[in-house]
């Protein structure tokens, strides 16, 4: 297990039905798609999570959601101002360095790509963002005012103006062509993963080209 440390709790809020995002005082650095193990004490395992915030935000933040069999997030979502946790050291190398890729996303798993965005790595980037509506489409605001023409949310359950009406995988079987060239960034649940790589390496991307992280 690795060495756990004590963070105050500054704010834990929700922000959409059953989503939550919590932050603490920053006080270690970080690479923008690393994740930190958070525990409820010394004794737990700690479960990972992906920093959300900039590396040079004064303040992490951590994106996650309530499952109700869960044995973090129910008492995590009960914390308060001023409570203590245990973290772990950032490490991880979902890690992106190059001046043009595509990031992929679904749920939860826009947290690493929100650290690069709010990082300032967003320059030559195409985000493609699902979710099952808007109000689960965690930052979008930002993403839109900043990245423009370059970000593609696509909304499963819903139809809004401006949103892909469906999931990624039939936003990018609908595209009439895709980069091969270009690394590709993929972080949600399994399922998405897998799925996209396959559309992904069937549409001519290289195998070497996909990055993967998946949030269970």
């Amino acid at each position: 297990m690795r060495e756990l440390h004590t963070a105050t709790i500054i704010h834990n809020k929700p922000i959409a039905p059953g989503a939550w995002l919590l932050s603490f005082k920053r006080t270690f650095d970080f690479i923008a798609g690393q994740v930190i193990g958070i525990a409820l004490d010394q004794h737990t395992e700690p479960r990972l999570y992906s920093i959300a915030s900039g590396e040079k935000h004064h303040e992490i933040w951590i994106l996650y959601t309530v499952k109700q069999d869960g044995l973090l997030t129910p008492p995590l979502s009960q914390l308060k101002s001023g409570d203590k946790i245990r973290i772990t050291q950032p490490f991880g190398n979902f890690i992106c360095k190059e001046k043009e890729a595509v990031w992929i996303a679904t749920g939860t798993g826009i947290a690493p790509f929100a650290s690069m965005f709010f990082s300032g790595q967003h320059q030559g980037k195409t985000l493609i963002q699902g979710s099952q509506s808007m109000e689960r489409m965690y930052f979008h605001k930002h993403f839109q005012k900043e990245m423009g023409t370059s970000y593609h949310p696509c909304c499963s359950r819903e139809t809004t103006a401006g949103c892909f009406h469906g999931r990624v995988t039939d936003y990018l079987e609908q595209q009439p062509g895709i980069k091969t060239g270009i690394p590709y960034y993929l972080c949600g649940i399994a399922e998405m993963v897998v799925d996209v790589r396959d559309i992904l390496i069937a549409r001519g991307v290289p195998f070497s080209n996909i990055n993967s992280e998946i949030f269970f």
